[in-house]
């Protein structure tokens, strides 16, 4: 058995988490069902796009040399072959002293190098007059323009955004393969506890670490999966963790972590055959916490406090959660901030400030909001942004220069 870690800090154990986590299994899904998901292949095109020379705008296709004389006082007068419009494709060649009339889209006609606007000559139905020389290429759409055959357009791993679903269909692509979505367990412990929808009684509280977990899982692209309310029992709480691991790629639970009498989680994680990686984070808040694994699954043990789990899982646990759903980007995107205001706090360990972006004559400013203890939730509400404390620091004035991370 590895030699469990006590209080590491908060980046060795996003590595150890890191290291014990693989990305969930494939799937094949249909593309319109696809926003949001991980794609699980290397996208390599395998046609130019557009595949043709193609009109920018309505016009006429000719030839440029045709045009070498135009002028206002002297236009150029050019025969109309035929119309071609979007979907069609051209029957006969330009050739001097001709032009094709094209629609927006529509394939270059053969001897044609350049496209003239409509509202740029004057024209028949037979005819079209030109009023200046023009430059071959202009208004033509080339072939790969978009797309070359050939490109590396995604890696695995990427998040399939509005753009990557356009590209993927104008390759064809309409069963990509992707990660599946990971189902994430949530077990709430605490016989304090009641579902959210209960009036408590007096010293009862609501469960809002549930509710919490699940937005910011789904949020993930994660599928939460509520175990219920373990009461303070080793056995519940074991017996739920393994109905939990049975049908989940990955467990987090809340409360029981620290050191009280009723802090029974690490018991029932050593009950259901975990292996304990860590136990503690020396950081502020989100210090207390157990994590672990089985059968190749973390099993995430946080703070009953809602700030202090919050906060444990966007510095330590989210890394982790986003390779296992396949992402391959895993790190938050780092951000040096400047502080709006300041924090009076001393911060003798590692302390994260949950805060706003905001942009102040092009510098980016991070807002702290005034309560940022263990139990104040409320103060998280549109927070986008952690800044980090550095361990021994004192209090912080307005304009600290900090480095944070995107949530």
């Amino acid at each position: 058995m590895k030699l469990m870690l006590n209080n590491p800090g908060y980046e060795k154990a996003q590595e150890l988490l890191l290291m014990a986590v693989k990305p969930v299994k494939m799937e094949a899904v249909p593309l319109s069902q696809c926003c949001g998901r991980i794609l699980a292949q290397v996208l390599i095109a395998q046609e130019n796009v557009p595949a043709f020379d193609r009109s920018a705008y309505d016009g006429y296709a000719l030839r440029a040399e045709d045009t070498a004389s135009a002028s206002k006082g002297s236009p150029v007068t050019l025969q109309i072959l035929e119309e071609i419009s979007a979907g069609l494709t051209p029957t006969q060649n330009v050739v001097a002293g001709t032009a094709i009339k094209v629609l927006t889209g529509a394939p270059i006609p053969e001897g044609a190098d350049v496209v003239v606007m409509y509202e740029k000559t004057n024209f028949t139905e037979k005819t079209v007059k030109l009023f200046s020389p023009l430059k071959a290429g202009d208004n033509v759409v080339r072939m790969g323009e978009d797309v070359q055959k050939g490109t590396l357009l995604a890696q695995s791993g990427t998040v399939i955004d509005p753009g990557l679903a356009g590209t993927l269909a104008a390759q064809g692509v309409v069963m990509p393969l992707v990660y599946k979505i990971p189902r994430v367990a949530i077990l709430s412990t605490g016989s304090e506890l009641v579902e959210a929808d209960i009036v408590p009684e007096e010293g009862k509280i609501r469960n809002s670490n549930r509710y919490m977990l699940e937005s910011a899982l789904r949020q993930l692209g994660c599928e939460p999966v509520n175990l219920g309310i373990a009461g303070d029992s080793v056995m519940e709480i074991s017996a739920l963790l393994n109905k939990g691991l049975a049908g989940c790629d990955a467990l987090i639970t809340t409360g029981g972590v620290s050191v009280g009498d009723y802090d029974l989680v690490p018991a029932a994680m050593e009950e259901s055959g975990i292996e304990v990686l860590f136990r503690g984070v020396d950081m502020k808040p989100g210090m207390a916490c157990a994590y672990g694994t089985k059968d190749g699954k973390l099993i995430c043990g946080l703070s009953g406090n809602p700030a202090s789990s919050l906060t444990n899982y966007y510095a330590v646990l989210l890394p982790a959660l986003r390779k296992l759903t396949g992402r391959r980007v895993y790190l938050s995107q780092e951000v040096q901030v400047t502080l709006s205001n300041g924090f009076s706090k001393k911060s003798p360990k590692t302390r994260f400030l949950r805060g706003m972006l905001e942009l102040k004559n092009g510098v980016v400013c991070m807002e702290v909001p005034k309560a940022q203890g263990n139990v104040v939730l409320s103060s998280s509400i549109g927070c986008n942004v952690m800044a980090v404390v550095p361990e021994g620091s004192g209090s912080l004035d307005a304009g600290t220069v900090l480095k944070g991370f995107l949530l």
